[in-house]
């Protein structure tokens, strides 16, 4: 996956403490901000439902038969009697 620039306002508070950050870590700021950014969405992921991080591919994928949902239980029960 290639890499975009995003530009992102940051007060001068949060810039000078990103700046201080890179220096003590001897990281680039691109670098603590991906970080940053991975750790928000790990934390943020934990607290979103399963079916709001699905949502998104719901209908796009489909077998093409209409009465799926209604008609598991016979499916199952004909794999199962073989």
């Amino acid at each position: 996956m290639s890499d975009t620039i995003t530009t992102a306002r940051l007060s001068r508070d949060t810039r000078n403490k990103l700046s201080i950050l890179s220096k003590v870590k001897g990281k680039t700021k691109t670098d603590i901000l991906k970080e940053s950014l991975d750790m928000y969405y790990e934390h943020e992921e934990k607290e979103i439902d399963s079916f709001s991080l699905g949502e998104p591919f719901f209908g796009n994928y489909g077998s093409g038969d209409k009465d799926r949902a209604t008609t598991y239980r016979e499916r199952i029960k004909r794999k199962l009697s073989r």
